[in-house]
C-alpha cells in the first residue's frame, strides 16, 4: 500500500535524513551533468550547455524541495524551526526573559505544591483495603450544637455490632492513651501514644503486618496474656528495625507485654483530639476495666465499620440511629445520647483541613492567574516593541497563523521553564510543610508523583496558552500593519494594546483585591485568638507530664506519698518562683467532667446532675498559676487522702448552679449519690481550657486522695525552659523507670492549637504579598508604556502651555483608573470569597470593614507609589527633545 511505504520511507528519513539528502543532491548533480554532456554532444559550448540544461531541468533547489517532501515531516520541522526561532528571540531579551520566567515560577510553584497537599491529603485514597468501604461511627445528641461528632460508649457499641452484624463489620478504638516504655538496652523510658482496639481492628482495615502476625480474638480478653504491636516509625526509631523483637517482652506501665508483630510503614493513625501518631497498640478488652466495657455514659471509643457489598453509609446510619433511640429510652440520662452519625474514614481524618486547604488552593489559583495576566502584558509590550518588525515581515508574506504560532511558542518556553523552575519551588515548599506541619493527618502521603507530574505539564500548556493567546490578539492583520504608520504624528500609537493591557491590569487588581481581604480576615481572626485571654498569665511557665504505672503505685497513699516528694523537690531547685500540680493547666484540653449536685439544693432527676469540668490540684495550684481567687480559701496539705473532701469552684459555677446565693459552705455531691461529700470552700476566677473555646464551669479538688495516678508539673520561673533538664533527674531521682513526658511552656502549648489558624494566615498572606508585587509591576508597566505611547502628545501638550502638575495629575489619573476598577471589581468578590472562609473565622465577621476598607487603602497607595515614577518622568519632559522625535 502507497501510505504504508510512504510513512516507512519518511520513519527511515528520520534518522537517515544527512544520507539520503546527499544521495539525492548525488542524483540531481548526475541528471544535471548528463543533459550537459548530451548538449555539448549537439554542438553547444559548455556554458551555453549548463543554461540549456538548466532551463530544461527547472530550478535544482525546487526539485529538491519537491523531493523532499515526499519523505519530510513538514509538522514537525516548521515545529522546531519555530522553537529554535523562540528560543534566540528571547535569549536576546535575558531581562524580560527572566522576569517573564520567575513570575510564572511562582504561580506554578505554589499552585504545583498546593495541588500536591490536597490531592495526597484530602483525596488518595487511604493505603486500606477497599478504603471506600471504610467509615467512622459517633453518637450525636437532638439539638447539639457544636461538634457533632461524640465518642461512643462501650455498651452501645456492643449493641450496634450486633444489630449491624448483615450492614457492617464493626471494630472499635480508643486512639488517646498512652503507655510508660520502661529503660532498656541503654535507652531512657518513655511516654508514647497508644490506642486500644478490639482484636479484628486491622482485619477489617486489610492491615497485613510487615514481621509478625496482629492480634486474634482470643487474645482479647481479660486473663490472656498481654500482647502489643508496633507501629513500623516507633520500631525504627527505639529499636533499630531489630526483626528479632517480634516475640521478645518489652515492659508498659511497668507490665510486661509479648511484641506480636510490627505494622507495616504504610499504616500511620492519629491519636484523637491532636493526640500524636500511635506508636503502639493493644487490646481493649486486655486493657480496659470491665466496668468500662459495659457502661452506656462513658464515651472513650472510636467505632471504625466496613460496609457490606451494596450496603451504604445512610443504611447503616438508619439502622444505628434506630439502636441508638433505643439505648437511650432504656439508660435516661444526659451523658447517654439519642443519635448516631457517620461520615467515611478519608473525611474523618481530613475534615478540619477541608476548608483551609481548598481555600489555599484557591487562592494559589489567584497567583497563578495574575502571573498569567502579568506575563500576558509583558508579551504584549513586547509585541508592541517589535511592531515595526512584525508588520514587515506580515508585509513580506508572512501568514498571520505562523506570526501566532511563534507568539504560542514563545509564551510556551517562558511557562515551561517558569514550570520547571515552579517545580523546584514547590518540592523545596513540600519539604519545608512536611517538616513544619508534622502533625497534619496524612503528611506522609505528600509526594511528587506521575498525576503531580501531569498536573504540572497541563498547568504549564494553560499557562501558554493564555498568556500567549492575549498577548497575540493584536499581533496580526490590520493592526500588526498599523504599526508602519505608528511613525506618524497623526497615529495614536498601540492604544488597543494600552487598552488591552489595561484590562489585564484590572483583573489582576482585582484578584489581588480578594487575596488582599482573605488574608485581613485570617490574620484579623488569628491576631484576636491568640489575644483571648485564657484565665491567667502564660508567660515563663513550663509544664511536664508524669504518669505513675498501676503496679507500683496501686494504693493513693503510694501515689500521693511520690507527688508530695516530686513537687517539694522541684520547688526547691534554684531559680523556681513557684511549682505546683494539676491533672490539666489550662488550655491544655479537657481531661474530662463529673455530674454532680448540690446537697442543699431541691433532688434533681437521676442523670440530670450539673455538669462540672473537673480538675485536682495541689494547694500550691492557684498561686502557681496565678489563678486569682476570689472569694473563701484554697486546700491545705492537711485536706489530703480520706481529709480531700474540699472543692473550689470557678466564677461561672457560681453564677449558673448557685445563682443570687452564696455557694461558700454548700456541698457538692456525684450525680448517682456514691461517694463522697464535698464542701465548697473557695471561688476562683474562670480559665479557659482551649483557647478557640468559652470557660466552662470548673470544679477542682486535691490531687492528694482523688486517685490521680497522673499529673502535670507547672514551674514559673524566669527562663523557665532551662528547667527541663533539672526536673527530669528529679524525677529518675526518685523513680528511673518513669518518663517526663509531653514537656512545653503553657505559651507554646496555647499556640499548638493556634497552629492552623497561624500557618493558613501566613500562607495566604504570602500569596497576597506576591500578587500585591505582581499588580504594583503591572501598573507600573501599563503606565510606563502609556508614557512611552504618548511622548509626543505630552510634549504638544507641555509646548502650548500645560503645567507640569497638570500632566502628572493627568498621568496619575490614567493610571490609577484600572486600579480604581479593580479595586471595585475586586471588593465585590471579596464579598462572596469572605463568605466561604467564614468557618475558618475567630470573633471576627466574613464582612469586617476595617478589614475592607485597610485593603482598599493599602491598594490605592501602593498603586499610587506605582503610578507616580512614570507620571513623574512625564510631567518632566523636554517638549523639544519629545518633538523630535516624531
Amino acid at each position: 500500500m502507497w501510505w504504508m511505504r510512504r510513512l516507512t520511507m519518511r520513519i527511515r528519513m528520520l534518522f537517515g535524513r544527512r544520507r539520503a539528502a546527499a544521495r539525492l543532491d548525488d542524483e540531481l548533480r548526475d541528471h544535471l551533468d548528463r543533459q550537459i554532456a548530451e548538449y555539448v554532444a549537439a554542438g553547444m559550448n559548455a556554458d551555453e550547455a549548463r543554461r540549456a540544461a538548466m532551463r530544461t531541468f527547472g530550478n535544482p533547489a525546487l526539485v529538491r524541495d519537491q523531493a523532499r517532501a515526499t519523505w519530510s515531516w513538514n509538522a514537525v520541522e516548521s515545529l522546531v524551526r519555530d522553537l529554535r526561532y523562540g528560543v534566540r528571540t528571547l535569549l536576546r531579551s535575558p531581562g524580560f526573559t527572566l522576569i517573564a520566567v520567575f513570575v510564572i515560577a511562582l504561580g506554578i510553584g505554589a499552585n504545583v505544591a498546593l495541588f500536591t497537599v490536597v490531592r495526597s491529603v484530602l483525596l488518595k485514597p487511604l493505603p486500606f483495603r477497599d478504603p471506600d468501604r471504610l467509615v467512622l461511627m459517633y453518637e450525636n445528641e437532638t439539638g447539639r450544637k457544636g461538634n457533632p461528632w461524640m465518642p461512643v460508649d462501650a455498651g452501645s457499641f456492643w449493641d450496634w455490632k450486633r444489630a449491624a452484624q448483615n450492614v457492617a463489620e464493626m471494630a472499635m478504638v480508643s486512639p488517646w492513651q498512652d503507655y510508660a516504655v520502661s529503660a532498656e538496652g541503654g535507652k531512657l523510658p518513655e511516654d508514647v501514644a497508644a490506642s486500644w482496639c478490639t482484636w479484628n481492628f486491622f482485619p477489617l482495615l486489610g492491615v497485613q503486618p510487615a514481621i509478625g502476625r496482629t492480634f486474634t480474638a482470643d487474645e482479647d480478653r481479660q486473663g490472656a496474656a498481654a500482647t502489643a504491636l508496633l507501629t513500623y516509625s516507633f520500631w525504627m526509631q527505639r529499636y533499630g528495625g531489630d526483626r528479632g523483637i517480634v516475640g521478645k517482652t518489652i515492659w508498659l506501665d511497668a507490665k510486661p507485654y509479648n511484641v506480636i508483630g510490627v505494622l507495616p510503614s504504610s499504616f500511620v493513625y492519629s491519636g484523637a483530639f491532636g493526640g500524636g501518631l500511635i506508636k503502639v497498640w493493644t487490646l481493649v478488652n486486655h486493657e480496659a476495666p470491665a466496668e468500662l466495657m459495659s457502661t452506656y455514659g462513658d464515651h472513650e471509643f472510636q467505632v471504625v465499620a466496613r460496609l457490606k457489598p451494596g450496603e451504604t453509609l445512610g443504611a447503616l446510619e438508619a439502622q444505628l440511629k434506630a439502636v441508638q433511640k433505643q439505648i437511650k429510652a432504656a439508660h435516661p440520662g444526659p451523658s447517654v445520647h439519642d443519635l448516631a452519625i457517620g461520615r467515611t474514614m478519608l473525611d474523618d481524618m481530613v475534615h478540619d483541613y477541608k476548608t483551609p486547604l481548598y481555600a489555599l488552593l484557591a487562592a494559589t489559583g489567584c497567583v497563578l492567574l495574575i502571573a498569567c495576566m502579568n506575563v500576558a502584558g509583558l508579551l504584549v509590550a513586547r509585541t508592541a516593541a517589535r511592531g515595526k518588525e512584525l508588520a514587515i515581515r506580515a508585509a513580506l508574506g508572512g501568514g498571520r497563523l505562523r506570526l501566532l504560532r511563534e507568539r504560542l511558542m514563545e509564551s510556551l518556553l517562558l511557562s515551561a521553564a517558569g514550570g520547571a523552575v515552579g517545580l523546584l519551588l514547590a518540592s523545596a515548599a513540600l519539604a519545608w510543610l512536611v517538616h513544619a506541619r508534622h502533625d497534619m493527618n496524612r503528611i506522609e502521603s505528600i509526594q511528587i508523583d506521575g498525576v503531580v507530574a501531569a498536573f504540572t505539564a497541563g498547568i504549564i500548556a494553560l499557562c501558554a496558552l493564555v498568556a500567549g493567546a492575549v498577548s497575540a490578539l493584536g499581533s496580526g492583520g490590520e493592526q500588526v500593519l498599523a504599526a508602519l504608520q505608528e511613525g506618524s504624528r497623526t497615529h495614536s500609537g498601540g492604544a488597543a494594546r494600552a487598552r488591552l493591557r489595561k484590562v489585564l491590569l484590572v483583573a489582576q487588581v482585582g484578584l489581588t483585591v480578594v487575596l488582599l481581604v482573605g488574608a485581613g480576615l485570617l490574620l484579623k481572626s488569628y491576631q484576636r485568638l491568640r489575644a483571648t485571654d485564657i484565665g491567667v498569665p502564660v508567660d515563663n511557665v513550663l509544664t511536664l507530664g508524669i504518669s505513675l504505672p498501676e503496679v507500683r503505685y496501686k494504693e493513693p497513699v503510694k501515689q500521693v506519698a511520690f507527688f508530695e516528694q516530686l513537687i517539694t523537690r522541684v520547688r526547691a531547685l534554684p531559680g523556681v518562683e513557684a511549682a505546683a500540680l494539676v491533672s490539666s493547666p489550662p488550655g491544655e484540653g479537657w481531661n474530662g467532667d463529673h455530674l454532680m449536685k448540690i446537697v442543699e439544693h431541691p433532688p434533681l432527676p437521676r442523670g440530670k446532675g450539673l455538669d462540672f469540668m473537673v480538675r485536682g490540684a495541689d494547694p500550691g495550684y492557684f498561686s502557681a498559676v496565678r489563678l486569682p481567687l476570689l472569694r473563701g480559701r484554697v486546700f491545705t496539705n492537711d485536706e489530703r487522702l480520706e481529709r480531700a473532701h474540699v472543692v473550689v469552684i470557678s466564677r461561672n459555677a457560681t453564677e449558673q448552679y448557685f445563682p443570687g446565693e452564696d455557694p461558700i459552705g454548700k456541698h457538692l455531691i456525684a450525680d448517682d449519690g456514691d461517694g463522697p461529700t464535698y464542701e465548697v470552700i473557695g471561688i476562683a476566677g474562670d480559665v479557659r481550657w482551649n483557647i478557640t473555646q468559652p470557660s466552662l464551669p470548673t470544679l477542682y479538688w486535691p490531687i492528694y486522695g482523688n486517685d490521680y495516678s497522673f499529673a502535670r508539673i507547672i514551674i514559673r520561673a524566669p527562663h523557665v525552659e532551662a528547667f527541663a533538664m533539672p526536673v527530669e533527674k528529679v524525677v529518675a531521682a526518685l523513680d528511673p523507670s518513669l518518663p517526663v513526658s509531653d514537656v512545653i511552656t503553657l505559651d507554646d502549648a496555647i499556640g499548638r492549637t493556634t497552629v492552623d489558624p497561624e500557618f493558613d494566615s501566613i500562607l495566604v498572606l504570602g500569596f497576597a504579598v506576591i500578587a500585591l508585587l505582581l499588580a504594583a509591576a503591572g501598573l507600573y508597566g501599563v503606565l510606563s508604556y502609556l508614557v512611552a505611547q504618548r511622548t509626543g502628545e505630552i510634549g504638544i501638550r507641555i509646548a502650548l502651555g500645560a503645567r507640569r502638575d497638570q500632566v502628572l495629575r493627568l498621568m496619575l489619573l490614567d493610571g490609577l483608573q484600572p486600579a480604581l476598577a479593580g479595586l471595585v471589581l475586586g471588593l465585590a468578590g471579596s464579598l462572596a470569597a469572605a463568605r466561604e472562609i467564614r468557618s475558618m473565622l475567630y470573633e471576627t465577621e466574613p464582612f469586617d470593614p476595617a478589614v475592607f476598607a485597610a485593603v482598599a487603602a493599602m491598594l490605592l497607595l501602593v498603586a499610587a507609589l506605582a503610578c507616580m515614577l512614570p507620571s513623574w518622568r512625564a510631567s518632566r519632559l523636554n517638549p523639544m527633545n519629545a518633538l523630535r522625535t516624531e
